[in-house]
């Protein structure tokens, strides 16, 4: 039974769980999206967020409780300077966990984790269901159909054209020579 236990220990022991975490943390910070198994991510997911939510307040004390965590400065600069400000409205929630499917090697679930407000992706997608297309789900009128029939004709007969001189002219360099 699993009464009281918060934590997914990994299969490891604690200074190379949190090695792990934090080698995963700075990866992710810095990339802004990893591929690792289920059961990494989300114990990642909780490990990093608090540390997102201290980068809100940027202040030498809560740069170096991060730091006390990552153990990377360039992950905590990436994360002040860049992660901060993009997520100071968001009230939590700051990672997204997708899961891929099964690994070749030994079946294990895998799943990519990712900083939400870095997914150009998702933000796109969200724009683009914004902007609703005003269609309509009848058939087209037969004028516009008509509209467009002439015009595919008038293209071909000008790329024949085209076509016709270019033959003709190494013909010409022949007659030439002789």
């Amino acid at each position: 039974m699993r009464h009281n236990k918060a934590i997914n220990h990994l299969g490891r022991k604690s200074g190379h769980r949190k090695a792990l975490l934090a080698n995963m943390a700075t990866s992710l910070i810095m990339h802004k999206r990893i591929e690792t198994t289920v059961a990494k991510a989300k114990a990642l997911k909780m490990y990093v967020e608090p540390l997102i939510t201290k980068s809100k307040e940027d202040s030498t004390h809560s740069r170096r409780m991060v730091f006390s965590y990552l153990k990377n400065k360039y992950a905590v600069t990436e994360l002040f300077r860049n992660v901060a400000p993009k997520i100071a409205d968001r009230p939590g929630g700051y990672t997204r966990i997708l899961k891929t499917g099964f690994r070749l090697g030994d079946g294990s679930d895998m799943a990519l984790i990712e900083l939400v407000d870095f997914n150009e992706a998702a933000l796109a997608s969200t724009v683009k269901k914004e902007t609703k297309k005003t269609g309509t789900r009848r058939s087209r009128s037969k004028k516009s159909a008509e509209a467009a029939a002439p015009a595919a004709p008038a293209a071909e007969e000008t790329a024949p054209a085209a076509e016709v001189p270019a033959v003709e002219e190494p013909a010409a360099e022949e007659k030439k020579a002789e």
